[in-house]
């Protein structure tokens, strides 16, 4: 069967308050709409013929739709289609995160190959939740990025066309991920509460979970991280400061920060960007590796749960919280490799790598 790939475009990614208190960058609809007309023509360069979309109420899709519209008007008379089909995955629309989690789970079903997804780090963690074992190929539009990689969505476009195709090996194409799984047992009604976190698990002394997004840091008190990277922002930027930790290796690290906040003897201090544009001094008391399958309890005995930047969860001194670093969690598509791989090997040029002579 032909590969089909899914995409979801979150409309409202990139909305919340560090946008009031950093300088991050606002992406139109129209531009979330032209980075999807760039990722189609790749797909279709690659022989990717069908795509099944996430639909939404923000207006994305009327704008790739008049691309498609205007692109046919052009090459009609040439007989040409630069785009797959374009189908949207039926389903009610609710304007909310659980749009993404049905769209995710509906595509899984229908059998798509890969999920092309336009997001912060909160809207690939919604899909990551309910992928299964489908790739994801993330391009960010978001406010924290920390999780989808920087880069052309051309060039993402393509790494997907040419994987789900098979004209690159799975693994090459493909790249095992980690998350943090966080289980909250209610002391009071006995229920329990299973969360996850792509990047970062942060917990704060503060109760309310307000406007959800995490840009104090004088209420930080630990932090958990998948890997840690000092050219990202956010929560992990802490941690990539103090000891680097790759995307494929095993593990994390955990960061416990000063309640006081203070300079003193045994206290780090670093300044780490939290957000677009936006510095802020972090005391660290100290740090340690986070080894996979071993679980966690904080120190911390009441206040918030941010996952991936965004308070989630509240907990209280009869709670139990508990988190566990998880390797090979999910998958994504590996666009540095493929496309490697793919001038390596002249995937493109339709002509074959000469073979090496043999003396």
């Amino acid at each position: 069967m032909a590969p089909v790939v899914g995409i979801v475009a979150n409309p409202v990614s990139a909305r919340d308050i560090r946008r009031v208190v950093a300088n991050a960058t606002s992406l139109q609809i129209a531009d979330r709409a032209n980075i999807l007309l760039r990722v189609l023509a790749a797909l279709h360069a690659c022989g990717v013929r069908d795509v099944l979309m996430m639909p939404e109420n923000g207006g994305i899709r009327a704008h790739v739709e008049r691309g498609l519209m205007r692109a046919r008007g052009n090459g009609a008379s040439r007989g040409e289609d630069i785009y797959p089909a374009l189908h949207t995955v039926s389903m009610p629309v609710t304007g909310t995160v659980a749009d993404t989690h049905r769209a995710t789970a509906e595509m899984r079903r229908a059998g798509v190959s890969a999920l092309v997804v336009l997001g912060g780090d909160g809207t690939h963690r919604a899909v990551a939740a309910e992928c299964g074992t489908v790739p994801i190929a993330g391009i960010s539009t978001g406010t924290n990025n920390a999780f989808p990689e920087h880069r052309e969505p051309t060039i993402t476009g393509l790494a997907t066309g040419l994987a789900v195709t098979g004209r690159v090996p799975p693994h090459i194409a493909f790249a095992a991920n980690k998350r943090i799984d966080v289980t909250l047992a209610n002391g009071a009604t006995g229920a329990t509460v299973t969360e996850m976190a792509l990047v970062d698990v942060a917990l704060v002394t503060e109760r309310y979970i307000g406007a959800r997004a995490l840009w104090r840091t004088e209420n930080f008190r630990e932090l958990y991280v998948t890997f840690a990277d000092p050219e990202v922002i956010g929560m992990s930027a802490i941690a990539g400061l103090l000891e680097p930790v790759g995307r494929d290796e095993s593990g994390g690290l955990m960061v416990r920060l000063s309640p006081d906040g203070t300079s003193r003897k045994g206290i780090t201090t670093l300044n780490a960007p939290i957000a677009p544009g936006m510095m802020a001094r972090v005391s660290v008391t100290d740090w340690r590796r986070m080894p996979a399958g071993v679980a966690f309890v904080p120190e911390v005995t009441a206040g918030s749960v941010a996952l991936d930047g965004e308070r989630e969860l509240s907990f209280s001194e009869r709670d139990r919280l508990s988190l566990t670093l998880r390797d090979d969690a999910f998958r994504t598509v590996n666009v540095a490799a493929v496309m490697r791989h793919a001038g390596q090997n002249r995937l493109l040029t339709g002509t074959p790598v000469p073979v090496a002579a043999v003396f």
